[in-house]
């Protein structure tokens, strides 16, 4: 691992592709399984075709690019690993590593390449090669992909049966495919189909950026616009070499925050509704609303769009709007502290709430499980404290977590963010920097890489750019936290009853879309 302490970059910094270590296959699998088994996690693995990018060698026979992105959380540092394959297979890393199950499925997908020795390698999105004849199922490019057309895991013997839900769901909910391996009302094991809502994100991104680049991001998971915008915006200020205002910082921070506020507040009402605890799901489904409005009042969409662009933000406050925006936050709160109260104190809610959707540390730990499903685990793992960026740098908010990895976990994490949000909130709205809003951002960087993570309401976004000789983006990789967590939650269902998959479903409230891109 020395490999990785000799070469260290920082969150929303940018360096030279050239002085990314590119090691051999055998050295880089082993680099990455011994470093997550030291206490790193593997932030991001994907691959890059051959591309007119001057830092990277592609040798005469390279068929693809990987790039490893490891994080040590105590030591708040990044790493960046590179490998060339030469062949259309490779050792599956796998085995070894764990958190690398869900990206080697993805890397196969997407460019044809197959992890050999990978324990259950099936598709991800359900699309075709991104290279036209090579496919890592050797499917025919004429071949019709339909997602969830795959093999599942199947358990026989007396009593044992088989339940699938989805993608229709009787609901407003995105389309995904669960399918159960039950003993009676007892689930053994569920797999997860999505792909439903696939859209090409990341390939439109290449040659960018461009107009619609940024609505790419405000779009790529409805609920996280601020999230996901922010990471885009971090990414491309570092490749700029664009020093953004301080108000501007501070307004990004009061924006990320409300979105934390509305969405954990829905889910805690959702929640309530799911175990039939009507008062607090009711209030709740208001105060939401109540969040969604404050963000209007800052650019007039309730979901942040057109607030964020690079080099700051498009939209000022005066003071009338400050203390218009400190009322709402604290009558708001007041009645979510109310409904939530309720809530704890209903032993009918806690009994179903506790013991139910248990995920122990070490599952949490070995998978890579971010945001509130990890910290209701134990596991001290938030973005704005371990790799903060921003007005994070500057105002720190304490990192709440709960021991038990259940339902009431969950419940109880998104309740103390709530509080700690609120707070925060508070507390840029009392002291903004006077100044501008934003500065200008020029060209970027040529021959660049810049990782961006962003703790998003669900947990760490990661955005990794990649830029060509012209300065343009050759590679845009995208990780939503659900692409981490969706494995949490099959494991959360094990020797669960069916009848509480909604419930533990709710407490993760996962994206669809953010994961199929």
């Amino acid at each position: 691992m020395s490999l990785l302490d000799d070469f260290h970059i920082k969150n929303g910094r940018k360096t030279g592709l050239s002085g990314i270590p590119t090691v051999r296959f055998d050295e880089f699998s082993r680099v990455v399984a011994e470093s997550v088994r030291a206490g790193y996690r593997l932030v991001a693995l994907f691959g890059m075709p051959r591309t007119d990018v001057s830092g990277v060698d592609s040798g005469p026979g390279e068929v693809l690019r990987l790039f490893a992105v490891l994080g040590h959380e105590v030591r708040g540092t990044l790493h960046i690993l590179g490998t060339s394959l030469s062949r259309t297979s490779y050792p599956a890393i796998t085995p070894a590593c764990t958190q690398a199950h869900m990206f080697e499925r993805e890397i196969a997908e997407q460019w044809g390449v197959v992890p050999e020795g990978h324990p259950w390698l099936k598709p991800v999105r359900f699309h075709m090669s991104h290279v036209p004849g090579r496919d890592a199922w050797g499917r025919s490019s004429r071949a019709e992909i339909v997602p969830g057309g795959c093999d599942f895991f199947r358990v026989e013997g007396e009593e044992v049966h088989e339940v699938a839900v989805g993608p229709v769901h009787a609901g407003i909910i995105e389309p995904g495919h669960f399918r159960f391996q039950c003993h009676g009302e007892q689930v053994l094991h569920l797999e997860i189909a999505l792909g439903y809502q696939h859209r090409g994100v990341e390939s439109a991104l290449v040659g960018g950026p461009d107009k619609r680049t940024i609505h790419y991001f405000q779009t790529l998971a409805g609920d996280t616009t601020v999230g996901h915008t922010l990471a885009y915006c971090e990414a491309v200020e570092a490749l700029a070499d664009c020093r953004v205002p301080a108000r501007a910082h501070a307004l990004r921070g009061i924006a990320l925050e409300l979105e934390r506020l509305a969405n954990h507040t829905g889910d805690l009402g959702a929640l309530a509704g799911d175990v039939g605890y009507l008062p607090t799901a009711s209030y709740c489904g208001r105060l939401r609303g109540d969040f969604l409005n404050m963000t209007a009042l800052l650019c007039g969409s309730r979901f942040g769009h057109g607030l964020l662009q690079p080099g700051g933000v498009a939209f000022d406050v005066d003071d009338g709007l400050v203390g218009e925006l400190r009322r709402r936050l604290d009558l708001t709160f007041r009645d979510v502290e109310r409904a939530t109260n309720l809530l704890w104190n209903t032993s009918s809610v806690r009994a179903r709430f506790e013991n139910t959707g248990h995920v122990p540390p070490d599952v949490a730990e070995a998978l890579g499980i971010v945001g509130v499903a990890a910290r209701a685990c134990g596991l001290n793992r938030d973005v704005r404290h371990d790799f903060p960026s921003g007005i994070y740098r500057f105002a720190h908010i304490p990192v709440s977590t709960a021991q038990t990895g259940d339902v009431f976990a969950r419940s109880l994490v998104r309740w103390l963010e709530i509080q700690r949000s609120a707070n925060f909130i508070r507390e840029q709205l009392a002291s903004l920097p006077s100044g501008p809003v934003a500065a200008r951002c020029g060209g970027l960087a040529p021959n660049s890489v810049v990782v961006a993570l962003v703790e998003g309401w669900r947990g760490e976004i990661c955005h990794v750019a990649i830029t060509d000789d012209k300065g343009r983006f050759a590679r845009y990789k995208v990780v939503d936290p659900s692409f981490h967590n969706w494995t949490g939650l099959a494991m959360a269902m094990r020797n669960q009853q069916i009848s509480d998959f909604p419930l533990c479903n709710k407490s993760f409230n996962l994206s669809y879309c953010g994961f199929d891109l």
